[in-house]
């Protein structure tokens, strides 16, 4: 079964199939939330074709995953047979099916290829997973500053947007905007640690395109 059509499809047409971690996610994971101690739990909301598990693999700490994509998860079975009971294809805003709590759960654009509600819930799922100090590394969250903010029309909620024709949101179905006040209440039951807002305008070809998110780190106290 899949939880993300969409993005089923894309993985099934081999399409965004990134296979290098992430150096933001890297970057924020040694900074904000390095791995202390030797039975580490991580979770990864949304892995993808898997492009951050060498770089937790290589840290050494115990590495879990829930993916929307059941044809991407098989080919990770398939790749990381010995973890392969580590990552399952299940919807991340309404269950994490894995037992105990983590250190660590992150996600890099994953997130926040849902609706308003399915994040509310979401979140509720990640405090309840995360240890007491433990962190929440989400990367990527697209700001309503982004141009595929005025794109494509409106979903379940202002937010939200669909039918987006042009740019990286084509064909992934769902894309959430936020700015920084819709982060702070979306995080409230958080102490946000680090919240960083990154933008990138185009200039060649002049298309007015600009690449606008936020990066944070939130806290289970």
């Amino acid at each position: 079964m899949n939880f993300s059509k969409e993005w089923d499809k894309l993985y099934r047409e081999n399409a965004h199939m990134s296979i290098w971690p992430w150096s933001e996610l890297v970057s924020y994971v040694m900074r904000y939330a390095r791995p202390n101690k030797a039975d580490f739990r991580v979770l990864e909301l949304g892995c993808g074709a898997g492009a951050n598990i060498p770089f937790f693999r290589n840290l050494k700490v115990d590495y879990f995953a829930v993916e929307g994509s059941s044809s991407i998860v098989k080919l990770l079975h398939d790749k990381y047979p010995d973890i392969k009971n580590n990552i399952i294809a299940a919807d991340f805003t309404k269950e994490i099916p894995f037992s105990g709590q983590f250190d660590l759960i992150v996600d890099r654009t994953s997130v926040t290829h849902n609706s308003t509600a399915a994040i509310i819930n979401c979140l509720k799922l990640v405090h309840d997973k995360l240890i007491h100090g433990g962190k929440y590394i989400g990367i990527g969250w697209f700001s309503t500053k982004h141009s595929g903010y005025r794109d494509g029309s409106q979903a379940e909620d202002p937010n939200t947007r669909i039918n987006i024709e042009k740019g990286p949101f084509v064909g992934v179905g769902r894309a959430h905007f936020s700015d920084k006040k819709h982060l702070l209440d979306l995080f409230s039951d958080f102490t946000i640690e680090i919240m960083e807002y990154k933008s990138a305008q185009r200039v060649i070809p002049k298309d007015d395109y600009l690449s606008a998110s936020w990066n944070l780190v939130a806290k289970k106290e």
